[in-house]
C-alpha cells in the first residue's frame, strides 16, 4: 500500500504526476486552470471504501495530502483554513461547550477546536476511516486530536447523526468537499436546516463556502437560502495559496440575535491553551474577513431583495 521508495513519476485516474510534479485535476468547479507542486516522493496511494487518498512530500509546501485528485491540506498553508473555520464559528460563540465536526478526517481542524477551553466535548463524524488512518501516519501533528479526552470519533453519515441529536450542539463545523457527488447534498437547503435544528438558540453552523472568485453564483444561492433559515447568514474569506484561485470561504449562519461577523470572545490564555500558536486568526480578522469585494457584495445584496 506504501509507495515510500518509487519515483513520484505516476499517472492516475483522478491525479496527474508529470515528472516531479503532482497537477490537481481539472474539475467543472474550476474549468481551465489545475494548480501545480513540486513533489519529491510519493509516500501512500491507496483507495479506500469511499475515495482516493494520495500523500506525497513536495519540495516547498511540506506534506500534501490529496483525496480523489484535490489538495486537501499542505503543512505550509493548512493553518489557514483550519484556523478560520475552528476560530471564527467558535469565538462567535459566549461559550462553546459542544461543538459537532462533519468531515474533517484530517485533524486538522480538530486540532484547533481542542484549543478552546470552552469546549467541553468534540463529536466528529467521519465518513471514510481511510482519511484517518493515513492522516494519523502521515500528519503526526493532528493525530493526538483524535485521542483527546474530549473527542468522540465516529464513521458514520453526519447528516443523519445530526437529525437523531436536535438542540445539542453550540457550533457545527462542516469541512465538506466540493459540491459534486455524494458532498452535494450538503450544501443544500434540507441539510442547512438539519444543521438548525440540531443546534441549541444561540448555535453557529460554519460550512465550507467555496471561492469567491469561481463560484459567486453558488455562494449567492448558499447565502440566500441559509438567511430564511437561520438569523443571521453571512460569507467569510480566507487567503490560501493552495486552494482554487488562492481563496476559500465559509458560510457562517446563526440562530441567535448576535452576528457571527463579529466576535463574542478573543484569544488569550483564558480562552485558548495556546494563544501564541495561532498563525492566521485574529480578532480584527475575523472583522475584516467578512469585508468582501463590491462585485460579490452587489450579488449578495441582489439575493436578499
Amino acid at each position: 500500500m506504501s509507495d515510500q521508495n518509487k519515483d513520484a513519476t505516476t499517472t492516475t485516474a483522478t491525479t496527474e504526476v508529470e515528472g516531479t510534479w503532482y497537477f490537481e485535476k481539472e474539475t467543472e468547479l474550476w474549468q481551465g486552470q489545475r494548480f501545480g507542486l513540486r513533489v519529491t516522493a510519493k509516500l501512500d496511494d491507496v483507495h479506500s471504501e469511499f475515495q482516493h487518498i494520495q500523500v506525497f512530500d513536495t519540495a516547498t509546501y511540506g506534506r500534501l495530502l490529496v483525496l480523489d485528485g484535490v489538495i486537501q491540506l499542505t503543512q505550509r498553508d493548512e493553518y489557514c483554513y483550519s484556523e478560520q473555520m475552528a476560530h471564527i464559528p467558535l469565538f462567535a460563540h459566549a461559550n462553546p461547550e459542544r461543538v459537532c465536526i462533519i468531515g474533517g478526517g484530517d485533524g486538522a481542524i480538530l486540532t484547533q477546536v481542542l484549543q478552546h477551553t470552552a469546549v467541553k466535548k468534540v463529536t466528529m463524524c467521519e465518513i471514510d476511516k481511510g482519511v484517518v488512518e493515513y492522516s494519523r501516519k502521515h500528519f503526526p501533528e493532528f493525530a493526538g486530536s483524535f485521542d483527546d479526552a474530549r473527542t468522540t470519533l465516529l464513521f458514520a453519515d453526519g447528516a443523519a447523526f445530526l437529525r437523531n441529536h436536535k438542540d445539542h450542539f453550540d457550533v457545527v463545523i462542516v469541512d465538506s468537499s466540493d459540491p459534486i457527488g455524494p458532498a452535494e447534498t450538503l450544501f443544500e437547503e434540507s441539510f442547512f436546516a438539519t444543521v438548525r435544528d440540531a443546534l441549541r438558540a444561540d448555535g453557529i453552523l460554519c460550512t465550507q463556502g467555496e471561492s469567491l472568485h469561481l463560484h459567486q453564483e453558488l455562494i449567492a444561492r448558499l447565502v440566500s437560502f441559509a438567511s430564511t433559515i437561520f438569523t443571521h447568514a453571512v460569507y467569510a474569506s480566507t487567503m490560501i495559496p493552495t486552494y482554487p484561485g488562492g481563496q476559500i470561504g465559509h458560510v457562517i449562519c446563526g440562530r441567535g440575535s448576535q452576528s457571527p461577523a463579529v466576535p463574542q470572545r478573543t484569544p488569550s490564555a483564558e480562552t485558548l491553551l495556546k494563544p501564541d500558536a495561532l498563525r492566521y486568526y485574529t480578532a480584527e480578522m475575523h472583522r475584516a474577513s467578512f469585508v468582501l469585494p463590491a462585485q460579490l457584495t452587489r450579488l449578495l445584496d441582489a439575493e436578499k431583495q
